[in-house]
């Protein structure tokens, strides 16, 4: 519990404290105090059945709301709301800090079907209940699952609020939108439960409406299996590509969430933003279908090399395009190479041209290329990446996108990771020494072939120059000389000075560098 924010901490307890006082009024309420042990472990026991390890599945919006709406159609307000308390206490939760999770979870039902009951009995819900008029007792019950909603929303809102920090403008965005429809459909059985809990067959024949819904989680969860099947292919296709170019081993992972940060930014909704997070995962799968020895070659690329290279977009595209749950995804696999002046691959797009999807993975692919620490060259600090984006947005990247990191980033952070194993000691390497410190890192460019400081990102193995102040590589094409101790150099590439980095920043002239020398520490093709 330690690792939670004191901000959240006190949340949760106010949180707790108002379910609290929804609970005070029971030691002197009349209720069917067997009614509501029945349904208090009637709940217990399909939460604990819905979170097993047998089904295999986590339903994480409430699996038998239709028990606890009846409950709120059934009894008074401070009864109903405890039914929750012993299911919200008990089930199965699988992140830490478990305690407080627990809380959080009974704390948020027992408000929402407080509330429910309240504006049921206010309405005279109970009494159309009690006759059996199921048309006049449809308004009152639709009206205490609004309640329901709003309040579970409100709640959701507010922890994201302030356990994530999510801009309050959009905390809320699409919350009751999301759950209405499936927490209406719950009442309504909820509703079904009631009537014929207090017709003359009793609860027996009340328990039976819970058969169909049963059957309805059971296709839920067999959704859900199917999902986590397709998961399960694309963590395999991704370390697939780990394992055959393994200096970027994490890359994949980042990029996916950096395309989720952006996507978030942008105010997408949560489906898009996980197609994103899997097209950001399977950006470089094409890698697969490029020879092994072009992707660690120790030297330059030859031409035909480079055009072989520059065809793992198209070969990525054809693995993932039969991959129907992917949508958009598989655009962005195919022109994330694509620049917005039209000198990127593999079709020389221009502007709005490009998907939008691949505009997001393209900024999230060179943010990652820049600030990940490899063996063979250290990271850059996030704000130098963060200024080359901005300096190459409009030409290479699009503005709105790359301002979505800036400001995802300024608010939750970066962490870079390091994606190989064995790294080393490469002293002034990384960053470069003096005027030419910003171009350090070699990376390996695009179709232009223009050079910076230290090596090669697509050359790790061979040329690690940086260390002994001197290396020769092949930037997709471009060919050249530089230091890497002093970061300075001066490439001829396919488009001479000024030309592209392959999935990275702009090729610019910078401060202690030749002609055509490179700021971006974006890396190429190889990513």
């Amino acid at each position: 519990m330690e690792a939670v924010p004191a901000r959240t901490r006190v949340y949760v307890a106010c949180v707790v404290v108002a379910a609290v006082l929804c609970l005070l009024p029971l030691p002197g309420v009349r209720a069917p105090w067997w009614a509501v042990a029945l349904l208090a472990a009637l709940y217990a026991g399909c939460e604990r059945v819905a979170r097993s390890r047998f089904v295999g599945i986590s339903h994480p919006a409430g699996t038998f709301y239709p028990v606890l709406l009846a409950g709120a159609f059934l009894l008074p307000a401070p009864a109903a709301a405890l039914v929750a308390v012993p299911g919200a206490l008990l089930s199965h939760v699988a992140q830490r800090p478990v305690a407080l999770r627990r809380l959080w979870r009974a704390a948020q039902l027992v408000i929402g079907v407080w509330a429910a009951a309240r504006v049921h009995w206010l309405l005279g819900g109970r009494d159309a209940v009690v006759a059996g008029d199921v048309p006049y007792a449809l308004g009152p019950a639709g009206a205490a699952v609004l309640a329901f909603c709003l309040v579970l929303a409100v709640l959701d809102g507010g922890i994201l609020a302030v356990a994530e920090r999510v801009p309050v403008r959009r905390a809320w965005r699409g919350l009751v939108a999301r759950s209405l429809a499936p927490i209406a459909v719950h009442g309504l059985a909820g509703l079904m439960m009631a009537v014929l809990w207090r017709s003359p067959y009793g609860p027996v024949a009340a328990l039976l409406v819970l058969l169909p819904m049963c059957v309805s989680w059971w296709a839920f969860a067999q959704y859900h299996r199917e999902r986590a099947a397709h998961q399960a292919t694309i963590r395999a296709l991704v370390q697939a590509v780990d394992i055959k170019d393994g200096y970027t081993r994490g890359h994949s992972e980042r990029v996916g969430q950096a395309s989720m940060m952006i996507a978030r930014e942008l105010g997408m909704d949560d489906e898009r933003i996980e197609v994103l997070r899997f097209a950001g995962i399977l950006h470089d799968v094409g890698k697969l279908g490029v020879p092994t020895r072009l992707l660690r070659k120790n030297g330059p690329l030859t031409p035909e090399e480079r055009r072989v290279i520059e065809l793992h977009p198209e070969y990525g595209h054809e693995m993932v395009r039969g991959i129907g749950f992917l949508g958009e995804a598989r655009a962005a696999v195919l022109h994330h190479h694509e620049r917005l002046d039209g000198s990127g691959y593999p079709y020389g797009l221009v502007g709005r041209q490009i998907p939008e999807s691949a505009r997001v993975v393209a900024v999230a692919d060179a943010f990652d290329a820049m600030t990940s620490t490899r063996c063979y060259s250290r990271a850059r600090p996030v704000p130098v990446a963060l200024a080359e984006l901005e300096r190459c947005a409009g030409s290479q990247f699009d503005p709105e996108m790359v301002t979505a990191l800036v400001g995802a980033v300024e608010r939750a952070g970066w962490r870079p990771a390091v994606t190989a194993d064995d790294t080393e000691d490469l002293g002034g390497q990384a960053n470069g020494s003096g005027p030419g410190g910003r171009h350090g890192q070699g990376d390996r460019t695009g179709r232009g072939g223009q050079g910076q400081g230290g090596q090669s990102d697509r050359h790790a193995r061979g040329d690690r120059a940086g260390r002994q102040g001197q290396g020769a590589q092949d930037a997709e094409g471009g060919q050249g000389s530089q230091d890497g101790r002093s970061g300075q150099g001066d490439r001829a590439g396919r488009h001479g000075e000024g030309g592209q980095g392959g999935d990275g920043a702009r090729v610019v002239p910078g401060p202690g560098s030749g002609p055509g020398a490179s700021v971006s520490g974006a890396p190429g093709a190889r990513r």
